[in-house]
């Protein structure tokens, strides 16, 4: 097979060299140009034809923002941004996300990472990851499945999302196409590092009708609310009382991740008297498939939804999940806020 042929595009020569040697150090990758800003990289791209690129948001004459829009419009192809964790970094990376690339890597330590080996593996397997995606996703809607009617009803649902590569985009359009009546409250994990999720629900808060917020530690959950998990904490569902509130903990990563989807899928499972919704939307790996299980084990009549292969940027997470045989419907994005109200509707809401 041949080997993923990759450009870097960094305004640092430090980082270039650094990328590209962590690269090459895996025979299926191979760096085939070097580019200091997205003016330069774009015409790399151009007369190159890689298979995955990486692109630095902060640059000279072409920002990476600029650069991506520029390659998203003439030459879609997969594109992975490195980012600083400051905030106006954090902010740039979700619009990039936003505009179609696939992923991002946080550099550890500023806009030159000295130590930018620690995360040496992460670099790799993301660059691998986004040579599989198909950007050519058809966005035409699929006519749902049918709602079958659950077997028992409470007065309150709660809805668990969990997500990961291509995340940011998919829960953005996912929160769009909720009808606006809805009123349940909405606990996402979204793999991402500490100070991305905030700038996620930020994001998300403005741009949906959704009260969009990054969880606290203790608070009660409310309707109409929609709770993302803090980057480096897992979340939990607990029964306080006669309400339920969020538990943030640091207990170990779960499968490579904190926050991880089993992790408040599994808490989920211990919560009673409400109809639960948990659904699995794109991303690598299989996080999310345990929680199904022990939801469904516990509690059957929860109602488990997968992203489709049709519309799953990385359809690891959803396909893991499928594999248990825990999944009740398999549904395009487009069609996934729909599906929500429905299943939420004819429970009787909050």
């Amino acid at each position: 097979m041949s080997p993923i042929r990759v450009i870097v595009i960094d305004d640092s020569a430090f980082m270039r060299k650094m990328i590209t040697d962590i690269l090459e150090s895996d025979n299926r990758i191979q760096v085939i140009a070097t580019a200091r800003n997205g003016e330069e990289g774009l015409k790399k791209i151009k007369t190159l034809s890689p298979d995955v690129v990486t692109l630095d948001v902060e640059m000279p004459i072409m920002d990476g923002i600029t650069a991506l829009g520029s390659i998203m419009r003439e030459h879609p192809l997969p594109v992975v941004m490195l980012s600083s964790l400051t905030k106006e970094g954090a902010s740039n990376t979700l619009q990039a996300l936003s505009i179609g690339a696939v992923d991002f890597i946080a550099k550890p330590s500023g806009s030159i990472s000295l130590d930018i080996g620690t995360i040496k593996q992460e670099i790799i397997d993301k660059v691998l990851a986004a040579s599989k995606v198909n950007l050519s996703k058809t966005v035409e809607k699929e006519e749902s499945p049918k709602v079958i009617p659950s077997k028992k009803r409470f007065s309150k649902s709660v809805v668990f999302v969990g997500a990961s590569t291509g995340g940011p985009r998919a829960l953005q359009r996912l929160l769009l196409d909720i009808p606006n009546d809805f009123s349940d409250p909405i606990l996402i994990v979204q793999h991402m590092p500490a100070g991305f999720t905030k700038s996620l629900a930020e994001r998300l808060n403005n741009l949906t009708e959704f009260h969009v917020k990054e969880a606290v530690h203790g608070e009660i959950i409310k309707e109409k609310t929609v709770y993302i998990a803090p980057g480096d904490f897992h979340m939990k569902i607990r029964k306080v009382g006669t309400v339920n509130a969020i538990e943030l903990t640091q207990e170990d990563e779960r499968s490579g991740h904190r926050p991880a989807v089993d992790v408040l899928f599994e808490s989920a499972s211990e919560i009673e008297r409400v109809n639960k919704i948990a659904v699995v939307l794109t991303g690598m790996g299989s996080d999310g498939s345990k929680g199904v299980e022990r939801l469904k084990q516990v509690d059957p009549n929860t109602i488990v939804l997968a992203e489709s292969e049709e519309s799953a940027i990385i359809n690891g997470m959803p396909k893991a999940a499928v594999k248990t045989n825990a999944v009740n419907y398999i549904v395009h994005l487009h069609q996934m806020g729909e599906m929500i109200h429905a299943l939420t509707k004819r429970s009787g809401g909050m």
